[in-house]
């Protein structure tokens, strides 16, 4: 910054303060040193007397990373003053557009104004597209081009991702390595982890860190981060600690990822061991340490510990906890059943609670049987999102769990007549590179009879050995052979069933459930994982279960 001063002092003392060949110079040291640099740099572009298209687009390349509401601001004066935007200004444009998710009528202009071809600007179209969640846009864009680059494709690859179109961008990854003489580099491959991850797909983990390894790609802290978080979502964390510690540099977040893998797959201990050893390595911690640091707790029990780093976040750190650092608390203390506890924190909390935290609450005070707090706290949620299916189902379950029947029609009622649908439950399987979808009551599934039939014969045979189907969440009051019927059919054990039927040789079985996982397939997995003698894991919408030997890893604290 001292230098951007030095040379605007030296323009006014020399009279060149509205030299055009020394405006640029001066403009092009602002967009060096931002972003600390931005506001004296608009202070001094609104004195320009006629900025021209090379000073707008100075600026708007300056802003629009870290400052994209001033980057559309400015694309907005530099049309209202008349100055013709070219194609330099767009690609900016269009990056400031895409991080505040607005800009859908930008292609238009662009095509009125004869700039469509230029394939930078393309190639942000296609980020712009994505950005705002218009696959479709996305995709007719990179069809049209006639000519396309690594950016085109990692920007398409990146459209899908982060679109939750996992298979869609791996199969465009593999479109690309026969499209030509392409190499990607770690923007590709960044896109690629995380469709992986999102699919958790063990096999194709392996095969992109493979890749990585074979094509000679270098290993920097951001792609090493990104397969430690791969390999935990895909239910590996063993492998997450081999990238970890392979690793000769590793930031904030390699530390907070690996932390925070530790905590969802039930290693609580390893996960604070973890946290004291970064903290030895004179890393400080941020928000998000602080938030795997405290799910670790919670999903430990370890309320003391939890307590512990909470009041540590301002004590020796200086920072204000933020609405997830009070969530995760409520969580802990939730779910130790500390409930009087949790409703006082919510009570003495500096800022108003979210829903998010009311619901937390609502889940806890259902898990132990609290009915007049569950009432209390749904009540609360009623205030602030009235209409989230989760919440009347949690309430539902918690009377159909007493035979409170009357009141568990009248939420279900409530639901019906809000229009409220319960979201439907699916899994998926991953196994030799290729994922399985399950939903309830789906039928759609080619070997969906077969697997079926398997499935009553597996509970049939667990009863023998204690099973008993856990029959009080089941959304109708109706004869216990239809509520056992309505269980057997939940989509994860379906996935089971169909990799015991399919996968005969397959040790390790895993699925992906978008639901927390009932109580019911928790005790099925358990029985399953020791009369078959598979591991099983589950990834839940919470956190990993590793069924093995009868037990799971959650030590049944979930």
């Amino acid at each position: 910054m001292n230098n951007v001063y030095k040379i605007h002092a030296r323009l006014i003392k020399t009279g060149l303060r509205n030299d055009a060949v020394s405006l640029r110079r001066l403009l092009l040291s602002f967009a060096a040193a931002a972003p600390a640099s931005l506001p004296y740099a608009r202070s001094v572009f609104a004195r320009i007397p006629s900025p021209d298209t090379f000073a707008y687009n100075t600026l708007i390349r300056a802003h629009a990373h870290s400052s994209p509401s001033h980057a559309v601001s400015l694309f907005s004066t530099m049309r209202r003053d008349g100055v013709s935007p070219d194609h330099f200004t767009f690609p900016f444009f269009l990056k400031a557009c895409a991080r505040l998710q607005v800009g859908h009528d930008a292609h238009g202009l662009i095509i009125k104004l004869g700039l469509d071809s230029d394939i930078y600007v393309q190639n942000a179209l296609i980020s712009l597209y994505g950005s705002i969640g218009s696959v479709a846009g996305a995709l007719d864009m990179f069809d049209e081009m006639p000519d396309r680059d690594l950016v085109s494709w990692s920007s398409m690859i990146s459209c899908f991702a982060n679109n939750s179109l996992g298979y869609e961008a791996l199969g465009l990854f593999q479109e690309m390595q026969l499209a030509g003489n392409l190499k990607p580099d770690e923007v590709t491959m960044l896109s690629v982890i995380s469709a992986v991850s999102s699919l958790g797909a063990l096999e194709l983990g392996k095969w992109v860190d493979a890749y990585i390894s074979r094509t000679g790609l270098n290993r920097t802290v951001s792609l090493g981060t990104a397969l430690i978080d791969m390999y935990s979502r895909c239910g590996s964390v063993d492998d997450s600690i081999k990238i970890f510690n392979a690793m000769s540099v590793k930031n904030v977040l390699t530390w907070t990822v690996l932390i925070n893998g530790l905590a969802v797959h039930g290693h609580s201990g390893e996960a604070l061991d973890m946290f004291r050893e970064m903290k030895k390595a004179g890393l400080k911690p941020d928000h998000l340490t602080f938030n795997s640091v405290l799910v670790a707790c919670s999903h430990g029990g370890l309320v003391e510990e939890g307590w512990g780093v909470f009041e540590s976040i301002k004590m020796d750190y200086g920072m204000e906890p933020t609405v997830e650092h009070y969530g995760c608390m409520v969580d802990l203390l939730g779910r130790a059943g500390l409930l009087d506890k949790a409703f006082d924190f919510v009570d003495t909390m500096p800022t108003r609670p979210n829903a998010v935290i009311w619901r937390t609450l609502l889940g806890a005070c259902v898990k132990h049987n609290e009915l007049k707090l569950a009432e209390k706290a749904k009540a609360k949620i009623y205030e602030l999102d009235p209409n989230h299916d989760g919440d009347y189902v949690l309430l539902s379950n918690a009377y159909g769990r007493v035979g409170r029947w009357d009141e568990k029609a009248n939420v279900r009622n409530s639901m019906r007549e809000k229009k409220l649908g319960k979201k439907p439950g699916y899994s998926l399987l991953s196994a030799e590179d290729t994922v399985y979808e399950f939903v309830s009551g789906d039928d759609s599934h080619p070997k969906s009879n077969e697997t079926k039939r398997f499935l009553i014969s597996i509970i049939d045979d667990l009863r023998v050995e204690g099973y008993t189907p856990h029959t009080c969440n089941v959304l109708h009051d109706i004869e216990d052979e239809e509520k056992e019927q309505s269980l057997s059919y939940h989509s994860e054990k379906l996935a089971v069933a169909f990799a015991l039927l399919r996968f005969k040789d397959r040790k390790i079985i895993r699925v992906i459930k978008n639901l927390r996982i009932c109580y019911d397939c928790h005790c099925f997995m358990k029985h399953v994982s020791d009369k078959f003698d598979r591991e099983i894991v589950v990834r839940d919408r919470n956190r990993f279960h590793h069924f093995s030997k009868g037990s799971c890893s959650c030590k049944d604290y979930w």
